[in-house]
């Protein structure tokens, strides 16, 4: 519990590591930086939740690289 992530949450991250997959990280603080600059959000509690999900995902695909880097 408590990594349930909203539809729009996971299609803004999806959207943005579709486009622009390089930039992202595995650093937090580096990701809130690159939602910042392609999206504006005025909340700052959803562009942390946008860069959370992408630092996991970028996690997860230096762990099994062939399922996360064939979708983006």
């Amino acid at each position: 519990m408590g990594r349930i992530k909203t539809t729009l949450i996971k299609r803004v991250t999806h959207e943005l590591m579709r486009l622009h997959f390089n930039e992202f990280t595995d650093d937090f603080n580096k990701n809130k930086g690159i939602v910042n600059k392609f999206v504006s959000i005025s909340s700052k509690k959803l562009r942390n939740a946008i860069a959370g999900y992408a630092t996991r995902l970028i996690k997860k695909s230096k762990e099994s690289k062939d399922t996360i880097l064939n979708q983006y």
